[in-house]
């Protein structure tokens, strides 16, 4: 029995304190033993042969164990595995909201308060090593993206994801292109080639293509990196013309520390004979046709021979 207990508290210590009754009956208890833990509060059901170590709420990540075992075998998805991966928010407030999970195309598992998704590429699409398993980083990050509710939160979940170094561009196209049906696919393709291409917020991607591209502005260089101070990237470089772009995409200032380092950039950049510009949300989302021809006009200023053009949305 001592064996038992302890072979009993590993599996509850790895699952969150969730145990199933078949793990139950792989380390010899027998119903009997299970019908005493459920009448001693031992264990209390959460769905039909899932259990719990305690009497009192489950947390988000315990209703998130739930979910897998009671669809077992399973992994968190979307929503649900993007919350799982990150620690920091792993146990913040419930909102009580469904768990999501992946399952294989030919079973339909119902389990209430669980949002169940098929797939034909169950389980190769899972990473089975996590506590719970979940969808590796790449799925769940194209399907967030293509579930967005707007272009712009595509592009931001994509953008997160790649510039907090969470996934590689290169992973997001091999599973873009194994699907076999996405919405956004040819949308998607084109951020995540942006990204690639070192565009690494929404705002940035914004700016290439509302501002840059949609004016025929010439082509910057994008996260281009420095050292002469340390180790820092620049958003937007135009080289030949001494021209830096700040994409500030922080909605509100976030303290004097943050500002007084923006500053000391600007400052080196100036020293360096570069001048920079800052640019927040407003400039690209919704004023991009008053924020182009200004910057066409800086960099007329430094040499460049060419001219801001009118996009459709300029008239």
């Amino acid at each position: 029995m001592d064996d038992q207990r302890r072979q009993l508290a590993n599996t509850l210590a790895l699952q969150g304190g969730l145990v199933t009754r078949s793990q139950l009956t792989e380390i010899s208890f027998q119903d009997h033993d299970v019908a005493r833990m459920l009448r001693r509060r031992e264990l209390v059901r959460v769905h039909p042969g899932v259990y719990v170590d305690h009497t009192g709420p489950l947390s988000w990540h315990q209703r998130s164990w739930a979910a897998v075992l009671a669809c077992w075998p399973a992994g968190l998805r979307g929503s649900s595995a993007l919350r799982s991966s990150d620690p920091r928010r792993r146990n913040d407030a419930d909102d009580l909201s469904p768990i999501e999970v992946v399952v294989d195309w030919r079973r339909s598992p119902k389990v209430p308060g669980v949002d169940v998704h098929r797939s034909r590429d169950f389980p190769a699409n899972v990473i089975w090593s996590t506590y719970p398993p979940r969808q590796r980083t790449e799925e769940y990050v194209l399907d967030l993206a293509s579930d967005a509710p707007t272009d712009l939160a595509a592009v931001g979940l994509i953008a997160d994801a790649v510039g907090g170094r969470r996934v590689k561009p290169a992973d997001l196209r091999r599973a873009l292109n194994a699907r076999a049906r996405i919405a956004r696919r040819t949308f998607l393709s084109a951020v995540i080639d942006d990204a690639g291409a070192g565009t690494c917020s929404a705002l940035e991607h914004g700016y290439l293509h509302r501002v840059e591209r949609a004016h025929g502005l010439p082509a910057a260089g994008r996260q281009v990196h420095e050292s002469a101070k340390g180790s820092l990237y620049r958003d937007v470089v135009y080289l030949a013309f001494g021209l830096i772009i700040e994409l500030d995409g922080r909605l509100h200032h976030s303290g004097i520390r943050n500002r007084d380092r923006d500053l000391e950039r600007d400052l080196d950049a100036a020293v360096a004979g570069r001048d920079t510009v800052r640019l927040g949300w407003g400039q690209v989302f919704g004023g991009e046709c008053q924020t182009a021809p200004r910057i066409g006009a800086l960099l007329q200023q430094r040499g460049w021979k060419g001219a801001a053009s009118a996009c459709p949305a300029c008239a």
